[in-house]
């Protein structure tokens, strides 16, 4: 397991970028099975879910290659609908391809997704609106199979809550049936956006984008597209959080900061200094001033205070003055990282949605290991901000959503070491 040695209380200056968005990539990439035409998409981030999502792509016969720091696909003859158990249980993101198989294959069996354990996440939504555009749907033991007699067609569909991921799901879905979808009750995230952009790109007919209702007009055959993904806003995120925890002046280039707006105003709450520029913003703190608590916090769907954020938003808290709480309504287990805060010397305690924080800690070096994806990346955060060494033990979690955590922060000035294997 990759192992990360962290030294606290180095303050951070410098310019960093960050990378394209993880949680747009790999819909995309999905998304390329739908296409007749060749498709690029520009500096493809280096991340273990990418290299996984090439994976599969060639396993059901995709043609995929990188061409430097772009991904490249070519329409292939013919494609299988049998995602590989290896595949589907690394990471929660095969669930995209149920959409694009579905329609190219004539079916498709998806063994049960994997990624991080944050408590239930159901496809309920995705086989429910595929199954009104026409889909029949198997269960067998962990894995669901879906196949089509004809062409999907299109419905007037109401998501019971607004899934990120089943809204991409049924947006591709849409893409390819006949006749209009309407998409109710639609998730808004940017990334829901970005998909938008490069789907019309390919000739999709869609309307409705940073909305809750998505008009699709499909039928109509895709070409390919030259897309670059939108930049990752929850890097941008970290990288805000790390300067905030262990004080400095750095500057976050190419990513707007309307589309991590909450956590850019929770920050300057807790008394970070942030100044907006374009697409850049200047996060600055006097590591000397304590910072501000008493934060009550709810994590929930767009544009509301970003889920993956939460655990970002608590290692920040952890040394400021005043108590403060953090929901998140979506996923059931967001806070298994408490356990490390608390190992490092805060005082903490989750409790299934909720996380409370006492503030004020004196954080220390301890020896913690990463749960999911964004509580590791929150324990790097909190031990920026420790007296003493950290050991982070990863079990290869952070490169799932970092291209170079450890990288960038030394970029940056902190004491950490590249991981070990």
């Amino acid at each position: 397991m990759p192992t990360y040695t962290i030294t606290g209380r180095r303050a951070l200056r410098g310019r960093i970028r960050p990378a394209a968005a993880k949680n747009s990539t790999l819909p995309l990439l999905a998304a390329t099975l739908l296409c007749q035409g060749p498709c690029r998409l520009r500096d493809a981030p280096r991340l273990a879910d990418v290299d996984t999502s090439l994976a599969l792509l060639r396993a059901v016969g995709a043609d995929v290659r990188r061409d430097g720091g772009d991904v490249c696909t070519r329409p292939a003859d013919a494609v299988c609908g049998d995602i590989p158990d290896h595949l589907a249980g690394a990471m929660r993101s095969s669930v995209f391809y149920l959409a694009p198989l579905l329609f190219r294959a004539g079916y498709v069996r998806l063994p049960l997704p994997g990624g991080c354990r944050l408590g239930p996440r159901p496809v309920d939504i995705h086989l429910a609106g595929l199954a009104a555009m026409g889909a029949d749907i198997t269960f067998e033991g962990i894995a669901v199979t879906l196949r089509r007699s004809g062409p999907l067609r299109g419905v007037d569909f109401t998501l019971r809550l607004p899934s990120v991921g089943a809204t991409m799901t049924l947006l591709m879905a849409a893409c390819a049936a006949e006749g209009r979808t309407v998409l109710r009750g639609a998730a808004r995230e940017p990334e829901i956006a970005d998909m938008v952009r490069f789907l019309r790109a390919c000739g999709a007919r869609i309307t409705g984008e940073d909305t809750s209702v998505l008009t699709i007009d499909g039928g109509r055959p895709l070409g390919g597209a030259v897309h670059r993904p939108l930049p990752d806003r929850i890097a941008a995120a970290t990288y805000a959080a790390a300067v905030t925890a262990a004080g400095g002046d750095v500057e976050i280039c190419g990513c707007d900061p309307a589309i991590y707006d909450a956590f850019l105003r929770f920050l300057a709450e807790t008394g970070a200094e942030v100044r907006r520029d374009g697409d850049r913003v200047r996060i600055a703190r006097d590591p000397a001033v304590p910072l501000r608590g008493g934060a009550d916090l709810t994590a929930d769907a767009w544009p509301a205070f970003a889920t993956d954020t939460a655990p970002l938003a608590a290692a920040v808290l952890l040394t400021a003055q005043g108590e403060s709480r953090i929901r998140d309504a979506l996923f059931a287990n967001r806070f298994a990282c408490a356990a490390g805060f608390a190992a490092m010397g805060a005082a903490c305690e989750a409790k299934g949605r909720r996380l409370t924080i006492q503030g004020g800690a004196a954080l220390h070096g301890a020896h913690v290991t990463a749960p999911d994806l964004r509580g590791g990346a929150a324990l790097a955060v909190a031990a920026l901000a420790a007296e003493g060494q950290t050991v982070l033990v990863d079990c290869g979690h952070i490169k799932r959503g970092y291209e170079d955590l450890a990288g960038e922060l030394r970029e940056l000035g902190a004491g950490i070491l590249q991981p070990s294997p």
